[in-house]
């Protein structure tokens, strides 16, 4: 542990100081849009848009190799697709009356499919493994920027709307009554969820996010009692657990957000195998 120690604090390793910043960053969006993500039960909404974005992908690659829209960036096509796959879900759910994992689920496969298709049509497209899976050791200055901006925005919005987040996640028709406008908030909570998806899995990768969004605010829920301490909490874990992965894939020489992802996972299953012998203890003493 001290040679890590080491390594964070030598001038020829900016990057790896740069991907301990990047953790920091990472862990307020983790910590409190997965507990949003978590209290509303639609976590799998990040594994739909992060599929889902292979087709605004697609279409930037397609556009700009066909002359189009010359420089379109794949990372403009993704946020495009990740916002628009949001709102089609929210809509569907709040006007069609259609279970909120239908939606998702139609989103992902489809969102997949349209990639596939603008692909097949794009000669010589670039290798789609750099633009699904990040990797924080190779994450920029100007990665960190977009990271803080977003935390910023993230962290006014839970402060400014916070009574109204926490009536609507956990009593919604009660919410409603007392003029909370429930349908907006909803559809503002799932485009921030894709924006935040879309940017951190650039940066850090599809599986390191989709286990980032769920297990730091599961781990909190042991602790918590209202939306403030589990998102507090969850900013906690997702640091805790990101920090230990980086020390312990620098130590070993192993990939880093797998490693993250195995010590999250980790703790998440200790702690729940220790509250459910805590429950069992107290069922048993009654």
């Amino acid at each position: 542990m001290r040679g890590f120690f080491n390594a964070l604090l030598d001038p020829s390793l900016p990057f790896l100081r740069n991907a301990l910043y990047a953790g920091i960053l990472s862990s307020i969006l983790f910590g409190v849009v997965g507990a949003v993500v978590t209290v509303r039960r639609i976590a799998g909404l990040a594994g739909s848009i992060s599929h889902a974005v292979l087709g605004g992908i697609g279409l930037s690659l397609f556009l700009s190799v066909h002359k189009i829209v010359p420089g379109m960036s794949p990372l403009t096509g993704a946020l495009g697709f990740a916002i628009l796959s949001a709102l089609i879900i929210g809509l569907v759910s709040l006007k069609a009356k259609q279970r909120v994992d239908t939606a998702i689920n139609a989103i992902w496969a489809i969102g997949m499919s349209l990639g596939v298709l603008f692909l097949a049509k794009t000669p010589g497209y670039t290798d789609l493994m750099s633009y699904l899976f990040g990797n924080i050791l190779f994450i920029s200055t100007q990665n960190l920027v977009l990271l803080a901006i977003l935390d910023v925005g993230i962290l006014f919005l839970a402060y400014r709307f916070y009574p109204q987040l926490e009536a609507s996640a956990f009593d919604e028709e009660f919410a409603k009554v007392r003029g909370v406008p429930t349908e907006v908030l909803f559809l503002v909570i799932l485009v921030l969820t894709a924006v935040a998806v879309v940017l951190l899995q650039t940066f850090i990768g599809l599986v390191m996010v989709i286990a980032m969004l769920t297990l730091p605010p599961g781990t909190a829920s042991h602790l918590s009692r209202n939306l403030v301490s589990l998102m507090v909490w969850g900013v906690v874990f997702s640091f805790l657990f990101t920090f230990g992965g980086l020390a312990l894939s620098w130590i070993y020489d192993l990939p880093t957000g797998a490693m993250v992802v195995v010590v999250a996972g980790a703790v998440y299953l200790v702690g729940t195998g220790v509250k459910a012998l805590r429950l069992k203890g107290k069922f048993q003493k009654n």
